[in-house]
């Protein structure tokens, strides 16, 4: 069987605010005790696994989680930086009702044109990918053949999963990431890889 490098693609858990949709971005909102919950929950669920490493975004909602699952496993998690969710500038922490009736011109440009509209102050979908994705490529390199926690954002996430099927950035939207969902993806040496499992 062609070795390949497993990532357990993890969203954190339901955050504070969680009721009113907004867009939190880069702001480090904290957990709701369920969200808490959602990653003993994950770590029931991936007790049987051979995990031998995990990398993180470097924000509490992600970070707090990757602790809670890696005492299993006896490992530390690593923070990365470049696994943020996707800087929205001016609008970070901002509800998206707020945001529609504030900068109308602004929402409806950036749902014409997901990929290439940056808010002000923030990022576009293809800066994203530009520092999310060598990560990903570097943790398959280091862990050939091996089994690896990566806990992330929805945004984040989507571009992974996105790049795995080889599907283009702007059906952001056609993939469905829950709060303190899994994901399973298949790496293998040729450069393929497989979607095992979607917001499971």
């Amino acid at each position: 069987m062609t070795p390949h490098t497993r990532i357990h693609l993890i969203r954190h858990g339901q955050v504070a605010g969680y009721d009113q949709p907004r867009y939190n971005g880069q702001t480090d909102v904290g957990l709701t005790d369920y969200g808490i919950e959602q990653y003993h929950c994950l770590k029931d669920r991936l007790a049987d696994k051979k995990i031998s490493a995990c990398y993180t975004s470097d924000l509490t909602r992600c970070t707090t989680g990757a602790g809670i699952i890696c005492q299993a496993f006896g490992i530390e998690p690593t923070p990365r930086r470049e696994l943020r969710e996707v800087n929205i500038g001016i609008w970070e922490g901002m509800a998206w009702q707020e945001i529609q009736s504030t900068w109308p011109d602004g929402w409806r440009a950036r749902l014409a044109d997901l990929v290439n509209y940056r808010v002000p102050g923030g990022e576009n979908l293809l800066d994203v990918n530009a520092r999310v994705m060598p990560v990903i490529d570097e943790v398959v390199e280091r862990h050939k053949g091996q089994e690896v926690l990566v806990v992330g954002h929805g945004g984040v996430n989507r571009i992974v999963l996105l790049n795995a099927i080889g599907a283009p950035l702007a059906g952001m939207f056609n993939i469905e990431q829950n709060y303190g969902c899994l994901n399973v993806i298949d790496y293998y040496a040729d450069g393929r890889a497989t979607v095992k499992l979607l917001n499971g």
